[in-house]
């Protein structure tokens, strides 16, 4: 049979616009990937097995030629050869195309369910062949982007931050930032999402230039009914990659000269950062018998460095500075400490 044309408009005027909507989708699902039970379709589009059913009543109303076969091996399927066009996107849906192999941060901005449409229109709208080596593609590669041991932010407000960038709508915050709580008037350019964390890059009225802000440390956001106007020319990917480069060069002011053992050397390249582990190996001299070199690493700041360096235990022996070397000395002695009052007392129970 032909492809027919106008399904979408048929549906869009004899219901309304939720459910044509997932009208639409149950037919560009049958049409990808052929049969499939009431119960499959059901949990694709979050419906009941009862709601499944008025659907399909609904597209056989709507003329599209759809059958169903009892049985274990059956299910819903279309006409062999019957296809629809429905490649027309909605203004929403191609606004949130750039999110269409993002859907784990999708679903956080609140746009999940219109970046799945859109997945299916894509797929419904290619040749067999090229629809296959796309799903091929999808199951051997997924971006996830938290980091192994966080699951990235809880950001209660995302959603509202995302709609007031789009708008270009100003916003009234109470923000906690390292020197405590503070109340702004942000004007948001951007969204980042950098390490399974999402920041806003955001102007303040009357002020020059954009600083970035953490979403989840807003503690609270008030939508305002006023408009700005995004700086002239501004490039948000390179204005991220600029800042990167800056916060990264004015990270490590100060330097640390230490001692690492073998399993140091290969711990710290685990656990620190290319530009540490870099001038470690750089400055690296022989190693001694017992295999030890001497190295000069960069540090942030002393309670950075010691907090890092205790993560390596005795496989690192700091030289310099004197202070960091004396806190990670009391910071050893202490723990030693309470592991020998520890010991004691397990020994006087078991006594």
């Amino acid at each position: 049979m032909p492809c027919r044309d106008g399904t979408e408009a048929s549906l869009t005027r004899s219901v309304s616009g939720v459910r044509a909507s997932r009208l639409l989708s149950l037919l560009l699902l049958l049409q990808t990937h052929g049969r499939m039970t009431a119960a499959q379709l059901a949990e694709r589009l979050e419906v009941s097995v009862r709601t499944v059913y008025r659907d399909v009543e609904s597209l056989h109303a709507a003329g599209i030629p759809l059958y169903g076969e009892a049985g274990h091996a059956g299910g819903y399927q279309l006409v062999d050869g019957w296809r629809t066009r429905l490649t027309g996107l909605t203004a929403e849906e191609a606004e949130r195309l750039f999110l269409a192999g993002l859907p784990g941060p999708a679903a956080e901005l609140g746009y999940g369910a219109v970046v799945a449409t859109v997945q299916r229109k894509l797929h419904a709208a290619l040749p067999s062949a090229l629809a296959d080596r796309a799903a091929r593609l999808q199951q051997r590669f997924h971006l996830d982007t938290p980091g192994w041991y966080a699951d990235g932010d809880a950001s209660p407000h995302l959603a509202e931050v995302a709609e007031a960038v789009w708008r270009q709508r100003r916003v009234a915050v109470r923000y906690r930032s390292w020197n405590g709580e503070t109340e702004r008037t942000l004007e948001p350019y951007g969204l980042v999402l950098k390490g399974g964390r999402w920041y806003v890059v955001a102007g303040r009225p009357g002020r020059d230039g954009a600083a970035t802000y953490r979403v989840s440390q807003i503690l609270a956001l008030t939508p305002l009914d006023e408009d700005f106007d995004r700086p002239a020319g501004f490039d948000l990917p390179a204005w991220w990659r600029a800042h990167v480069v800056h916060f990264r060069a004015g990270l490590h002011r100060d330097e640390a000269a230490i001692r690492l053992s073998p399993r140091g050397r290969e711990r710290l390249r685990e656990i620190a950062s290319d530009v540490v582990v870099a001038a470690a190996e750089g400055s690296a001299g022989p190693p001694d018998d017992a295999g030890w070199v001497t190295a000069v690493v960069p540090i942030e700041s002393l309670t950075h460095a010691h907090g890092d360096l205790l993560r390596l235990g005795a496989d690192v022996e700091v030289l310099s500075p004197p202070e960091l070397r004396a806190r990670l000395a009391a910071t050893a002695a202490g723990l030693a400490a309470l592991y020998a009052a520890t010991s004691t007392g397990s020994s006087a129970v078991a006594g």
